[in-house]
């Protein structure tokens, strides 16, 4: 790592940040979130008139890469890095299809039967839409399947009367109702069925505890985050997107707790997209609810939280720490903001994204099309790669008039 110090950016000096990126639950090598962001990157910086190029990474660490810009017409040198699990997702996800409909049983029961399910929908019915939604199309496949399979059997007995058409029907529609749900599982591609079972299952198979192998690589990823404190960067921003975030709120609550340089850059979080509730209102997830009442009150960092409403697949605008029933009185962060995507998108963008909505839950790291161009207008692209830090991008802007506070978790207990 260089040795030398920052420069001040008031001063002209080049703005240098580091920033980690903590993705969700994807089983998809990092190399996408490079490809990501320098696509729509060098779509932003046309539509902003900026400058943004990507570079090889030069410091250590998996993966990552280094961004060189000019943005709002001054020099940014950012290093971003992506802190990988998505070997553990791949791991998570290697169930057969017998286990898979064995885990939707059992997360249907973590959900239902604690009644977490019914007071997360109390906050947003998108999210909980989304989470329904692969236990009815797995269903749905099987009932497909069986009726399948039923019916060759049917037809097999009227043709063959007598054991041959009952044995042989019976293990003709078994082979073909096999192939059918075989083939919608090579298909998951187009419905995301079985994706998203294994996201919900990952987190409901505890409980809301964290499994002991992610635990361990989010020790790894707080030692990664601590070394960059002590290196020469105006700013460390930590990006939690989707599920990561919750990962972030423990990576960085601990990171506090173990105590940081007195001479340090400015520590700031982003979190993106977040579905922390899916996982606070478990009865186990007391780590979790005990690090967001903690990191809710710390002047050690900023904290902005960014969803949208037309994110189906987030809790938009909810507070997750108060949502989630552990607000402190001395509570300062997180600050709420909406992407607003059918504000900061043309109505023709909008349109064409606004039933994808996987896609739309990336949406946060894309371009946007129509940002009305106030300096604290969210900018994946100016928040990591522009010359303020979170805290002075977003100064002066006021939270969302429509921020989601209301606590309905019957589980509080922390850890």
């Amino acid at each position: 790592m260089q040795d030398d110090q920052p420069n001040d950016p008031k001063d002209g000096g080049t703005f240098r940040r580091r920033v980690f990126y903590i993705p969700g639950y994807d089983p998809i090598h990092p190399r996408r979130y490079r490809e990501l962001y320098r696509k729509e990157g060098a779509a932003q910086a046309t539509l902003s008139g900026n400058t943004l190029e990507l570079k090889p990474k030069r410091v250590r660490g998996p993966y990552g890469w280094q961004v060189r810009a000019t943005v709002e017409g001054q020099p940014v040198e950012a290093d971003i890095e992506v802190l990988v699990w998505s070997d553990i997702v791949r791991h998570s996800m290697r169930n057969s299809i017998p286990a898979t409909y064995v885990q939707l049983v059992r997360t249907a029961w973590a959900y239902i039967g604690s009644g977490a399910l019914f007071r997360l929908m109390r906050l947003r019915k998108g999210p909980i839409i989304a989470a329904l939604y692969p236990i009815v199309a797995l269903l749905l496949q099987l009932v497909l399947a069986l009726a399948v399979g039923g019916a060759l059997w049917w037809i097999t007995r009227s043709v063959l009367p007598g054991w041959p058409g009952r044995i042989g029907g019976f293990a003709l529609g078994l082979a073909v109702a096999g192939l059918i749900l075989r083939w919608f599982k090579r298909k998951d591609g187009k419905f995301y069925a079985y994706y998203l079972m294994h996201d919900y299952a990952f987190s409901a198979q505890s409980k809301g505890a964290n499994p002991p192998e992610l635990e361990a690589r989010m020790t790894a990823f707080r030692h990664t985050i601590a070394e960059a404190l002590t290196g020469p960067y105006d700013e460390v921003l930590v990006v939690g997107h989707s599920s990561g975030a919750h990962l972030a709120v423990s990576i960085l609550a601990d990171l506090i707790r173990e105590g940081m340089p007195e001479q340090r850059p400015v520590l700031s979080f982003l979190s993106l997209g977040q579905v922390v509730p899916m996982v606070s209102y478990l009865p186990e997830a007391k780590r979790l609810r005990g690090d967001l009442a903690f990191l809710s009150t710390r002047p050690e960092l900023t904290w902005i939280d960014v969803t949208a409403p037309g994110d189906g697949c987030a809790f938009a605008l909810c507070d997750p720490v108060a949502v989630s029933g552990v607000a402190p009185e001395e509570q300062i962060w997180p600050r709420i903001y909406s992407a607003a995507f059918t504000q900061t998108l043309k109505p023709e963008t909008w349109a064409a994204l606004k039933r994808r909505y996987f896609r739309l839950h990336f949406q946060y790291l894309c371009a946007f099309d129509n940002l009305p161009g106030a300096p604290w207008d969210y900018d994946y692209f100016r928040v990591t790669a522009g010359p303020l830090t979170l805290a002075d991008r977003f100064a002066g802007r006021p939270e969302s008039k429509s921020r989601i506070d209301r606590a309905a978790n019957r589980f509080t207990t922390v850890a």
